[in-house]
């Protein structure tokens, strides 16, 4: 998106402090809605407890949020222990080197859900991590340090080098290891168009520039992380 779109955009773009008054209206006032958007509701971290996770925990969720794609997120939930333990753990070095015994192994576990091509993207997100651990010590570390104000860059990275990592499985993975982050969700899109920033879901490049546009913007307007930003739009809906 050049400057002068961006500018448009911006200029057009409904303030943060209207949305947030229209939130709070409907979910029990001001103080109500900062305690649904608090870290301890949204699970959002800091970016030195994000670089302090170990790749095994990033590699574990990625798995999730992949699972969970398409499919009730109820029982991955409720498998998860069994995930666990038929991944060992989810070691990136060891998983980068699953074997065709390894796969036959998975495809007869009952305790997971038996999906080849998701089971074989294990693999492949173990590889990309690696890679991100090499440019920058860990991939934990290279999460945790990508900027808020550069989200959709992240977001297109592990669309480009990951495994399944397309749509919004990718934003829910982030917000999974409670990083800064926004959610294109049903509501979020609605909030969105509302606002003037989209006219429609947000999946194109410039539908996406103008996403990260007005995020930075109210960002700077509210001194709010994208995550609080992005649960107040959820929550400024009719619902």
């Amino acid at each position: 998106m050049s400057r002068d779109s961006e500018a448009k955009t911006l200029r057009r773009a409904e303030p943060f402090a209207a949305i947030f008054a229209r939130a709070a209206e409907r979910h029990g006032g001001a103080d109500a809605l900062e305690t649904r958007i608090a870290p301890t509701a949204t699970g959002e971290k800091t970016a030195a407890e994000i670089a302090a996770l170990g790749d095994d925990r990033i590699l574990s969720e990625m798995t999730r949020r992949v699972f969970q794609a398409g499919f009730n997120w109820s029982v991955i939930d409720g498998k998860w222990a069994g995930f666990e333990a038929a991944f060992e753990g989810f070691p990136v070095g060891r998983w980068t080197l699953m074997s065709d015994a390894d796969l036959d192994r998975l495809l007869g576990d009952a305790g997971i859900v038996r999906h080849a091509k998701k089971i074989e993207a294990v693999r492949d997100n173990a590889i990309f991590l690696q890679r991100l651990a090499q440019e920058r010590g860990s991939a934990a570390r290279a999460i945790a340090e990508w900027p808020a104000s550069d989200y959709v860059g992240l977001l297109n990275r592990l669309k480009r080098e990951a495994a399944r990592m397309g749509g919004t499985t990718a934003q829910y993975f982030l917000r999974g290891i409670g990083k800064e982050s926004f959610v294109l969700s049903r509501d979020v899109i609605a909030a969105l168009v509302r606002a003037g920033v989209v006219d429609k879901a947000p999946t194109s490049k410039a539908g996406l520039a103008a996403t990260q546009a007005a995020f930075n913007a109210w960002a700077a307007e509210s001194g709010r992380s994208l995550t609080e930003i992005s649960r107040v739009l959820a929550l400024s809906g009719d619902a």
